[in-house]
């Protein structure tokens, strides 16, 4: 505690002996950053409040259009109010450009990107553009060509995607359409031709071979009666009898009975007949009848072997329907997936078209997600930098220390003794120590000057702070005074 007690009176004591080298350096720094605070010119800031608004048509036609949303559109609003394209536009708009020179249009468009901020305050859309300039008029002249140039430009963009997106969709429904019918086109030709047996019932044609099977079985057996009649009559040759013809009838019967079957029983027991007849009968030649039962029976016979081969030929073709129609069903499974295919993806374009009509339709007439400027940039009148009143309080703080450690500086650069105990550490006896004498009339003189400097800093100090309190209360009169001076150097 005392060696703190001691340190301060010894600064106090260094003070008051350099107390003129500790006001002069104070006052000079103090006037030199409060000079400079008023030579650094005044910014001025502009702003402009927009809010995007979503419609309520956008809601209600909301999975019917397609608009994009209004985080999305946020998203990109700084980088697209920053972009080089929009800036070039406004410079033009205001006419900024001193000369054509490439080198000054990339200062400028670097410059207004520095100097312009965009701040979202609201995630549901809204935000805030502002700019910072030394003319107040060139401020808010920019904020709100920028916001002006950014909506224009927006909605220009989201109309031409509109009309590019439904004449594009329009073109592909025309070829979709086209593939379609032809797919369909396709389709009803197989269906005429050669696919006509896909549809066919296999069950009805089954039942029919069975059905002419069962007729032909009957023919032949009335056939062989016959021949057996025209035989008794004489007119048949006994040994040249239809021998092949009950073997062949045999074998096709066996491809679908048993032996077991009746008709098949039959059919052996007369192979059997015919075939013993022949070992025993000789050959003979027989002569014509004129009997008319000969030509009747034989005419019906001729009928009766024609009907039979019809209905084998029908058999004959009902199984080979049955055997093409699996592959004939798969054909026209296969295009029928194909027009199915076609038709989902004309009808899916087709909704995709009515949507980019309503949704051309919304952006054509603003009715989706609408920019309104909530608050316009007006001509800013108090400027935003440099903040004076700090800067003269900092040249104030940093006066005082400024001048008090020069004098400290000052001491510790002395090599001078200037105590006992200093005189001690070169080893020399201290046989006395002389207090210091003033001369009254010296003191007085002092006393004097000393009351003069004061008064004259405490004057100059109350300048200073007089020119704090224009700033706190915003007097701008010594701001164009300065400005003014400049302007006459210049």
């Amino acid at each position: 505690m005392a060696s703190n007690e001691m340190d301060y009176k010894r600064y106090l004591v260094l003070i008051k002996r350099d107390k003129k080298l500790c006001i002069i350096v104070a006052l000079i720094i103090m006037t030199l950053v409060t000079a400079g605070a008023y030579v650094i010119p005044n910014k001025y800031e502009a702003k402009s409040t927009v809010f995007v608004e979503k419609s309520v048509l956008s809601e209600l036609l909301k999975g019917i259009t397609f608009t994009p949303s209004t985080e999305d559109k946020i998203k990109v609003l700084t980088y697209a109010l920053n972009s080089r394209t929009l800036i070039t536009k406004i410079i033009d708009e205001l006419d900024l450009r001193k000369t054509g020179d490439n080198a000054e249009l990339e200062s400028l468009i670097l410059s207004l990107q520095k100097n312009t901020q965009i701040k979202i305050k609201d995630r549901e859309g809204l935000f805030v553009v502002s700019f910072k300039d030394n003319n107040p008029k060139l401020a808010r002249d920019y904020v709100n060509a920028l916001v002006r140039r950014y909506i224009d430009e927006n909605t220009s963009s989201k109309r031409e995607e509109s009309y590019g997106a439904t004449k594009f969709l329009s073109e592909q429904l025309t070829t979709f359409r086209d593939k379609l019918q032809k797919t369909e086109d396709e389709v009803n030709a197989f269906k005429r031709g050669s696919g006509s047996i896909a549809t066919m019932d296999t069950g009805n044609l089954l039942k029919d071979i069975n059905d002419s099977q069962q007729r032909a079985d009957d023919l032949k057996i009335k056939e062989a009666q016959l021949e057996t009649v025209l035989a008794g009559l004489g007119r048949v040759n006994t040994t040249q009898s239809n021998l092949p013809a009950l073997q062949k009838r045999l074998q096709e019967l066996r491809l679908q009975y048993t032996d077991s079957y009746p008709e098949i029983i039959r059919l052996k027991d007369e192979i059997h007949g015919v075939e013993e007849q022949k070992k025993n009968a000789k050959p003979t030649t027989v002569r014509p009848s004129d009997s008319p039962e000969y030509d009747r029976l034989n005419s019906e016979l001729r009928a009766i072997r024609q009907a039979e081969s019809n209905l084998r030929a029908t058999i004959e073709k009902n199984r080979s329907l049955l055997r093409n129609i699996p592959a004939a069903r798969a054909e026209l499974d296969n295009l029928e997936r194909e027009k199915q295919s076609q038709k989902s993806l004309y009808e899916s374009m087709l909704a995709r078209q009515g949507q980019s009509e309503v949704s051309k339709q919304m952006e054509v007439q603003d009715k989706s997600t609408v920019f309104r400027v909530v608050d316009p940039a007006v001509l800013p009148i108090m400027p935003v930098s440099p903040d004076r009143k700090r800067l003269i309080l900092l040249g104030i703080l940093a006066g005082i220390g400024g001048g008090l450690g020069l004098v400290i500086l000052k001491d510790q650069m002395d090599d001078t003794v200037k105590s006992v105990d200093m005189a001690r550490l070169f080893g020399l006896p201290v046989l006395a120590v002389i207090p210091h004498i003033e001369d009254p009339e010296q003191h007085t003189l002092q006393t004097r000057r000393d009351r003069k400097l004061y008064a004259a800093g405490g004057l100059y100090f109350l300048v200073i702070l007089a020119v704090l309190v224009f700033e706190v209360f915003g007097f701008t009169m010594l701001y164009d005074l300065v400005h003014k001076i400049i302007a006459l150097m210049r």
